[in-house]
């Protein structure tokens, strides 16, 4: 009897850890803005906040933007075509796979990293689209 406790009860203690784990795996972590304006830095070897750029759109204002829409810049048709409006989960998605998530988008640079992307998408959250010209 005592052994068949010991089972079930490592059995559960097991199922309950695997499930904490899980729910945290699938979690995004939280980010922080000022650590997602350092990472930023990375992403302005294309893009800018605000103003005319010839590589990359702007993305003051990225937040709550649907994809492809932003003036003064010229889209795949994919981008375009996505139907996707960017929050913390497209973005995080895009950021993570850009053309696993819009096969046939011209970003090709990745942030591999969960917690940079999450900081990078709490910062962007905090540049208004007033900001772009």
């Amino acid at each position: 009897m005592i052994r068949v406790r010991t089972i079930v009860g490592l059995a559960t203690a097991a199922a309950l850890a695997a499930g904490t784990w899980a729910s945290a795996q699938g979690a995004a972590p939280a980010g922080d803005p000022a650590k997602g304006k350092a990472v930023f830095a990375i992403c302005a070897g294309c893009h800018v906040l605000s103003g005319p750029s010839f590589t990359a759109p702007a993305l003051a204002g990225v937040v709550g933007r649907k994809a492809g829409t932003a003036p003064g810049f010229e889209y795949t048709q994919a981008l375009i075509g996505s139907g996707l409006v960017w929050n913390a989960e497209t973005l995080d998605r895009f950021l993570a796979d850009p053309s696993k998530a819009v096969p046939g988008t011209a970003m090709f640079s990745n942030v591999p990293d969960a917690q940079d992307r999450a900081d990078v998408i709490a910062y962007l959250k905090t540049v208004p689209a007033q900001a772009v010209p």
